[in-house]
């Protein structure tokens, strides 16, 4: 069984508003009743949900109640049970005895809990020890736009029917409240971390620009340096290759005088070996003729 909020009017009638789902007890209101036979308690369908004889001490449930019901025959108290929407109306206690009296009368309300309210932050700013948040709260068909400046906000609460949006501040927080007679609910914001942490967020975002720069700087010197250890290593290779090639030319020259030797026995150890001697000829000159000088 929940809290009720009762609301009393100029006439007999007492508004009693209940959740969806949850019980509702209705009491005699009247510290003595006066002498009675029977005492009902009737729904606005002018049923009796329950009848109570005064001479047996007992009472009769109407059949459709039976299991939603209790009934205290001390008190003269009912209690409904399992609420729902179509169970609103006017609920009257009567006794009878040779007249019908009205005891009291209850209109019974059964509504949905509220929605959970949404608190939104539309800007912010901070300098100093100062703070400006600009932010709405909001909630079903209500909503209130306000700001909060220098650590406070105006109190400031919208109504509609029997719904209730309340907004409030603190040092610390800005709460959003939405509320009905049966429930309520409500969002909050933090004010240090918008505010307070800003900065210290700012000087974080500083300190991951200042060390993504150097990060940076170091990958470049890395490159540098790896490229210049590439070009240095492919120059020195090419080095290589060109003392190589010379090597090897200078190996086949020297294979080739050594191979001369062996073949042309004391022919002269030199390059020149390689080409060839020069080979006189084997065939002696012909003898010139004669003139007749000589003779």
């Amino acid at each position: 069984m929940i809290c009720l909020s009762l609301f009393f009017s100029f006439s007999a009638e007492i508004s009693v508003f209940v959740q969806t789902g949850a019980s509702v007890q209705l009491d005699i209101q009247t510290q003595e009743l006066p002498e009675f036979d029977d005492l009902y308690w009737k729904n606005y369908k002018s049923e009796n949900i329950v009848r109570y004889t005064n001479e047996s001490k007992k009472e009769k449930l109407h059949s459709s109640y039976k299991d939603r019901v209790d009934f205290n025959n001390k008190t003269f108290s009912l209690t409904l049970k399992n609420m729902q929407k179509t169970d609103s109306g006017l609920y009257t206690a009567i006794a009878t005895a040779e007249s019908d009296n009205n005891i009291v009368t209850y209109r019974v309300s059964v509504i949905d809990a509220v929605e959970a309210p949404v608190l939104t932050v539309n800007s912010n700013w901070f300098s100093g020890n100062f703070c400006t948040v600009n932010f709405t709260c909001r909630a079903h068909e209500l909503m209130i736009d306000s700001s909060y400046q220098n650590n406070r906000c105006s109190k400031e609460e919208v109504t509609s029917q029997i719904n209730t949006l309340i907004l409030d501040c603190s040092e610390e927080s800005i709460i959003c409240n939405h509320s009905n007679p049966v429930s309520w609910k409500e969002d909050q914001i933090s004010t240090t971390q918008l505010c307070f942490n800003k900065e210290k967020n700012s000087m974080s975002v500083q300190t991951d620009s200042s060390l993504l720069g150097s990060v940076v700087g170091l990958m470049a010197a890395c490159i540098l340096i790896c490229l210049s250890v590439f070009l240095y290593c492919r120059c020195k290779k090419g080095a290589q290759e060109e003392v190589v090639e010379d090597s090897s030319v200078y190996a086949q020259v020297k294979v080739e005088a050594q191979t001369q030797e062996e073949v042309g026995g004391n022919g002269p150890n030199t390059v020149y070996c390689t080409v060839g001697q020069h080979q006189r000829p084997t065939t002696p000159p012909k003898p010139s003729a004669i003139t007749s000088d000589d003779t």
